[in-house]
């Protein structure tokens, strides 16, 4: 019987913030799978090794977190006043789906130093020492994000002694600027605050009801209070992930949670939409013991913040995340700013897994209505590998 040959398609393997994810150019990928639909899909699963009901993806270049499940396709852009378009697919690890329907902060990272290496970024945009300003598109959400990217002798500088809590090694800071992260009156879910409240009150049947402060900003996010649901907000990944009714909890509060934020009509289509919303628990600042064993003291941060993506406890903060933190801490009443003391503020730093993460945010009311016109918080990236990814041709 004779079976189809592999193909090789143009891809790079890159670490960005506290994920990894194979990322392509547009241009280099099949003519089938160039254009949406489930072509696409296809050749992205079979890329990551996906679906695979061992949960491992030993067969494709996923590392079988939802943090390592990861792809990227890129395009000079076609929007005024922006560099380049990024679209983001997060590959869902034991069933065959990709879920387009948000960003990943973390490899928001690599994709200004990407697009420069992969020649998307005009040359005259790109100094020969320091710091390139590429203008995304974020394509999933229609917002525009600002990677400030430094040059060394005309290339991406990628080494650095800049430490990122969740990352191994140092390397080069790369500052991130998520203008107008909050959704619009065109955007899914409403304005910044879906259900026009600060804090609700979600019923959530089989668990209660839940103080709730629902945003959309960087990504649709659920905050409810550690104390709520039996936790201190200092839980590591084991504590929640080996707990299967704890996920499964977890996984009712974010359906029923999606519905109340309008992002879906029943709970059921939540099983089909698993990149959001997110779910986040918070606490006022304690002291614990981070995965690293480096011990994080209560004043070092201003809150704890634990939060879940695809169905598990993440082992650092997703960025988007650290977004939606970042912008509700900076609303007086949320969840997230009483938990930080209460008040005005511009900043926050939040203790997570891994360890500590600052992030900016400038939010102001307008009309009555919340707005924020930036986030900005700073990761690293890195190219692990470059080259070609090879899928079997009847794959898509």
């Amino acid at each position: 019987m004779a079976h189809a040959p592999q193909i090789k398609i143009p891809a790079t393997y890159i670490r960005g913030g506290t994920s990894k994810g194979v990322f392509f150019r547009l241009q280099d990928l099949p003519e089938r799978a160039q254009v949406p639909g489930p072509a696409r899909d296809a050749l992205l699963l079979r890329v990551i090794g996906s679906p695979d009901p061992y949960g491992k993806q030993i067969d494709g270049m996923g590392g079988a977190t939802s943090s390592t499940s990861k792809t990227v396709i890129l395009s000079r852009s076609i929007k005024p006043e922006h560099d380049v378009d990024y679209l983001f697919g997060q590959v869902s690890i034991d069933t065959a789906f990709v879920d387009w329907s948000g960003n990943c902060g973390n490899l928001s990272a690599a994709v200004g130093s990407f697009a420069i290496s992969a020649g998307l970024v005009d040359s005259s945009r790109i100094p020969h020492d320091g710091v390139a300003v590429v203008r995304i598109w974020q394509a999933n959400i229609g917002k525009t994000i600002v990677a400030h990217v430094p040059i060394t002798d005309g290339e991406v500088q990628e080494t650095g002694d800049f430490e990122l809590d969740g990352v191994t090694f140092p390397a080069a800071e790369v500052q991130l600027e998520f203008m107008d992260p909050a959704a619009d009156e065109d955007g899914e879910g409403g304005s910044m605050f879906p259900t026009g409240n600060l804090v609700d009150d979600l019923v959530v049947p089989g668990v209660g009801t839940l103080k709730a402060t629902l945003i959309n900003a960087g990504i649709p996010t659920i905050f409810i209070q550690a104390q709520d649901i039996g936790y201190t907000g200092t839980e590591l990944q084991e504590a929640i992930n080996s707990d299967p009714q704890a996920l499964a909890r977890f996984e009712t509060i974010r359906a029923y949670g999606a519905v109340r934020m309008g992002l879906i009509e029943h709970i059921d289509e939540a099983a089909k939409r698993q990149h959001t919303p997110k779910v986040a628990f918070v606490a006022p600042p304690t002291a614990y013991q981070s995965s690293s064993g480096k011990a994080v003291a209560a004043a070092d941060v201003d809150l704890v913040v634990r939060a879940l993506s695809m169905g598990k406890l993440h082992h650092a903060m997703m960025g988007t995340a650290a977004v939606a933190i970042g912008t509700a801490a900076a609303v007086p009443g949320t969840l997230v700013n009483l938990a930080a003391g209460g008040g005005e503020r511009s900043a926050v730093r939040f203790g997570h897994p891994s360890g500590t993460l600052r992030v900016g945010a400038q939010a102001r009311q307008v009309n009555g209505e919340w707005t924020v016109t930036k986030a900005i918080m700073s990761r690293s990236a890195r190219v692990l590998m470059e080259g070609w990814v090879r899928v079997p041709a009847d794959a898509f």
